[in-house]
């Protein structure tokens, strides 16, 4: 797991490819993380599917009730498929324009 931070943004990343694993130290980590949006790359494992990206919805739900966005980067997955509770783009670009515009829609009172 990588920490790096990015102004209002924490990137997490995966670097062991073993998706509960990373949930499991994310969760035990929390409180350090809950202030900030997040960003959580999960590129590095290939096998990830819709039925992985699913153990991450208490957390999305969790972080939101915070005032702050969740982003899973994640590649070669049908987003369609995907809850709505949770989003997930293809790119850590992408995933910082999405926590960008929830700013600035949390910042109007949306």
């Amino acid at each position: 797991m990588k920490v790096t931070t990015k102004g209002h943004t924490i990137i997490i990343k995966d670097t062991e490819g073993d998706i509960a694993a990373f949930l499991e130290k994310i969760n035990n980590q929390y409180s350090s993380f809950k202030e900030h949006n997040l960003i959580l790359d999960i590129t590095q494992d290939k096998t990830v599917d819709v039925k992985s990206i699913k153990i991450f919805s208490d957390l999305a739900k969790k972080h939101k009730k915070e005032k702050k966005s969740l982003v899973l980067v994640v590649e070669n997955i049908d987003f369609n498929k995907v809850p709505q509770s949770i989003i997930v783009v293809p790119t850590q670009l992408e995933a910082h324009d999405l926590i960008e515009m929830d700013e600035i829609e949390r910042d109007l009172g949306f």
